[in-house]
């Protein structure tokens, strides 16, 4: 990893970060399955320990299918105060050893460490370094990919977690994504990976078979980006600078509920909440989404944006209503309001401690 203008880029991910921290702070917990989340019938888990997810449990899995698949599960109620705290720990090594960090979320992030801080010759040293360090100073456990571009950092800090790291070359970066599978790779959710698979498209290199033409033809403008990463390409510098697009809350509701009151005081929370983030970052959007989910988990939203930002908390809150008004009567019992703004005029910078609490993809 070291020569000409190739980049050193390391993805650090923590190893099972909430439930980490929880076995952590209580020794009793330690080698036992745990769930960070509530056992409420309409709980769901947040995150789940190795333990745990060796009987399948995972985050944003029902509390109840959970305890269904492993009954000796331990739920313990999030302390989301207490993981930042840690991540701003965290956050503080990374710039030990560089100044371009992009996080991702509470517990990952990329570094841009070609010139390192710490002066270490390659990003090998740099990992492992950052790794120690890490578990010195919180005592857990972080893996890390290390790789030419965020796309191969990203794939290869999952491939020897819990606790470790491992390194894709020039030389060996687009071979080894022919060995992987397509549901793997970043930008590929459940959905684009079911289309690929009835597609034909199951590893990478079956994806990089495929024309250009083709892609473009069933997957539109994501074309490019699968036929490049399906040659190992990624061109994206890590942005210490990247700008937060969204800012939404959401709630599950302790029972389905039918009544236009209670459905309307869920929503009035979920705006506050997100008021609240978007009077501190002063980031006002023109886009306004309420999500619905049914009893059925049949999942629609409702979406307008205004001529003018929504600068007020009465604005959005207005709006908030009218959005979900339009659904009424509603089909069937309500489990679940959400509620985004989006289409910032002045985006804020993303900070650490403001980061979502919980990533599409949990480490």
């Amino acid at each position: 990893m070291s020569g000409g203008p190739t980049r050193k880029i390391i993805h650090v991910d923590m190893d099972a970060f909430f439930a980490s921290v929880e076995q952590r702070d209580d020794p009793a917990l330690r080698g036992r399955p745990v769930a960070v989340g509530h056992a409420a019938a309409r709980g769901v888990v947040a995150a789940a320990s190795y333990e745990a997810r060796a009987f399948g449990v995972r985050s944003a899995l029902p509390s109840v299918t959970a305890l269904r698949r492993c009954p000796d599960l331990i739920f313990v109620p999030p302390r989301f105060d207490v993981y930042k705290a840690v991540s701003r720990q965290i956050h503080a090594i990374f710039a030990e050893f560089t100044h371009l960090i992009q996080p991702l979320s509470l517990d990952e992030a990329y570094l841009d460490v070609t010139e390192n801080r710490a002066g270490l010759p390659t990003a090998w040293a740099t990992a492992k370094a950052i790794r120690a360090r890490i578990l010195e100073e919180t005592g857990l456990t972080a893996s890390a990919g290390v790789s030419y571009n965020k796309f191969l950092a990203k794939l290869a800090s999952d491939h020897r977690k819990p606790n470790g790291q491992f390194a894709v070359t020039p030389d060996m970066g687009a071979a080894w994504v022919e060995t992987l599978p397509v549901s793997r790779f970043h930008g590929v959710g459940p959905v684009t990976a079911a289309k690929m698979k009835r597609l034909g498209i199951e590893s990478g290199a079956d994806l990089r078979a495929k024309s250009r033409d083709f892609l473009e033809r069933h997957f539109g403008s994501s074309a490019g980006w699968y036929h490049a990463i399906a040659r190992g390409i990624d061109d994206r510098p890590v942005n210490p600078n990247r700008v937060r697009k969204s800012s939404g809350s959401e709630t599950t509701f302790d029972r389905d509920l039918t009544d236009p009151q209670e459905i309307e005081a869920g929503i009035i929370r979920m705006a506050d909440d997100v008021w609240a983030w978007c009077e501190k970052a002063q980031a006002f959007g023109r886009t306004v989404t309420v999500k619905i989910k049914f009893q059925s988990f049949r999942q629609i939203t409702r979406s307008r944006s205004h001529s003018q930002v929504v600068d007020s908390r009465d604005l959005l809150v207005s709006a908030s209503l009218d959005l979900v008004r339009s659904i009424y009567p509603p089909e069937t019992g309500i489990r679940l309001v959400g509620v985004t703004v989006s289409n910032f005029d002045t985006a804020a910078r993303d900070d650490p401690q403001d980061l979502p609490l919980f990533d599409a993809a949990t480490s």
